[in-house]
């Protein structure tokens, strides 16, 4: 699992990245209430604002990590926001991207850095 900056997670398989919030960012937005998905095929690029995650204290922007294409959304936590409330970094995750280039997602911050950067 990396980080970015902005308190997204992607989990890399072969060339599909699964992309969440992290739990600190979850737990500084406080409970979800709304969410939008980005669409399925839809060209990202890394650092673009992808899809927004609004909560009882605010919305923000969630940022696609990598470049490439939309190819799946989670679906079932727009049924039951819960599921991104307890478990944002596992059954939580918004949506997966196939990658354009990996050095992207290689760039991204390992636990270690991320945990140094929120520590600050």
């Amino acid at each position: 699992m990396k980080f970015s900056s902005t308190h997204e997670w992607g989990e890399i398989n072969n060339d599909i990245v699964t992309v969440g919030i992290t739990n600190f960012g979850r737990m500084h937005l406080g409970e979800v209430v709304n969410l939008t998905l980005p669409k399925i095929h839809e060209k990202v690029k890394a650092n673009q604002e992808v899809c927004v995650v609004e909560s009882n204290k605010a919305a923000v922007d969630v940022h696609s990590p990598v470049s490439g294409k939309i190819v799946e959304t989670n679906n079932k936590i727009l049924k039951d926001l819960e599921i991104l409330n307890k478990s944002p970094e596992e059954e939580g995750w918004l949506f997966k991207v196939k990658v354009k280039n990996l050095d992207e997602f290689n760039k991204l911050m390992s636990l270690e850095e991320y945990e140094k950067k929120i520590s600050k």
